[in-house]
């Protein structure tokens, strides 16, 4: 017998295809990348915001403490506030965007996307966020009369970070990418299953 022939009579026999996709397995994966994705979004965002808002709160605090504080070390101190600021809208949009999506299989695997993109852009911004951190840091200490080395080494710790979050960065954007390939493979079924 033919392929297509066997692959009939399984069909007709059991009425499942024989080569068909487990619905529920495959929404269960889903909800589970989806849970997954919430997760270390929200990891992620409150870690950023606590971090900001304390070390802006501490530079601010110990440099109006001196009495020649560094002018770098104020606007440091306000950078960070106003990132720790902008964090916390994006969160609350993000929290009140994700209410608007459907509770099926394909809502779930848009909203896990959603996440997922909003979570890649997340680390870009947190990643390239270092460059003014690290030079108004440099600024502040080069200011306050602190040894060239000191400096060079606040640059190389900021080097490694960078680098470190660029790391970071390829594992969401991989992460992303995986959900959108599932996307596509749903799609190009369901157009294949309207042609037939």
């Amino acid at each position: 017998m033919e392929f297509e022939e066997m692959k009939k009579i399984w069909d007709t026999q059991n009425n499942v295809p024989i080569y068909g996709i487990n619905k529920q397995a495959l929404h269960n994966r889903i909800l589970s990348k989806k849970k997954q994705a919430h997760h270390i979004t929200n990891i992620s965002e409150l870690l950023s915001i606590i971090v900001y808002t304390i070390t802006g709160c501490f530079v601010f605090g110990v440099t109006f403490s001196k009495q020649n504080g560094s002018i770098f070390m104020y606007i440091l101190a306000v950078w960070m506030l106003c990132c720790a600021l902008y964090l916390l809208v994006s969160r609350i949009r993000r929290i009140n965007g994700s209410h608007h999506f459907d509770r099926s299989m394909r809502g779930d695997l848009t909203h896990a996307i959603s996440m997922a993109t909003y979570q890649v852009y997340l680390s870009f911004i947190l990643r390239w966020n270092t460059l003014p951190i690290a030079l108004l840091t440099a600024l502040g200490l080069w200011d306050s009369g602190k040894s060239i080395w000191i400096v060079l080494g606040i640059l190389l710790f900021f080097i490694l970070v960078n680098y470190a979050s660029g790391w970071e960065h390829s594992i969401y954007k991989n992460k992303k990418r995986e959900l959108e390939i599932l996307q596509g493979k749903l799609q190009s079924e369901d157009s294949d299953h309207r042609s037939s």
